[in-house]
């Protein structure tokens, strides 16, 4: 059977001995390594390469936020497990958003932890129970202006559309190939329900991306 390999970042050694102790016992899990700080899981991670990161949201000189996202970025295959005290839509909301696939409270049972970072390793996601219903309502605040649902090149890409550039001129200034571009197109005008440039000029003005 191959064993789920995790990293275990938590700044307090207490909780990741805790921890260690219920997952080391599973005969499908192995203890990979652990780290103190965002930092250092960082490094870690991007060295030993772990399946799963179990990664406290809040930790000293780089927190679990911005551990998460720089992993998303170096390593995407290393899945994260976001560990928290915290309810607060907030916290499950910019973790998520940073690339975790998984929230869990610190007070979860010893099930819900198995179960998170086995649901996490298949490429599943987890909430814990008690944040799912904190984080739908958050979802239907946020997600009220459809220019939420757009990612950061595609709302680069709706720019410089709203602006007159054609698509090729697009593909040069952000070194695509013309039809990425045209994907990219594709997708804001479907995400944003609009049918033609003249619509989609509107929408940019309306959302402040130009004047």
């Amino acid at each position: 059977m191959k064993r789920i390999r995790i990293l275990l970042a938590d700044d307090h050694a207490v909780v990741r001995q805790g921890f260690k102790m219920i997952l080391a016992e599973q005969p499908d899990m192995e203890i990979a390594g652990e780290a103190a700080n965002g930092r250092e899981a960082v490094e870690l991670a991007e060295k030993i390469k772990p399946d799963v990161v179990v990664m406290d949201v809040a930790m000293p000189e780089l927190n679990g936020i911005e551990a998460t996202r720089r992993l998303a970025a170096s390593a995407p295959h290393i899945r994260v497990l976001a560990l928290s005290m915290h309810k607060d839509s907030v916290y499950v909301r910019e973790i998520l958003r940073a690339g975790a696939r998984g929230y869990l409270l610190k007070d979860s049972p010893a099930q819900d932890l198995l179960a998170a970072v086995r649901a996490v390793a298949g490429g599943e996601g987890y909430l814990s129970p008690a944040v799912s219903s904190a984080v739908l309502d958050d979802y239907r605040k946020h997600v009220t202006n459809p220019i939420d649902l757009l990612t950061s090149r595609e709302r680069e890409v709706l720019q410089m559309l709203a602006e007159g550039k054609t698509n090729k001129e697009i593909a040069g200034v952000l070194n695509l190939s013309v039809y990425t571009v045209d994907a990219h197109r594709g997708r804001i005008m479907e995400k944003l329900n609009v049918h033609s440039i003249n619509e989609l000029v509107r929408f940019a003005v309306r959302n402040g991306l130009i004047d």
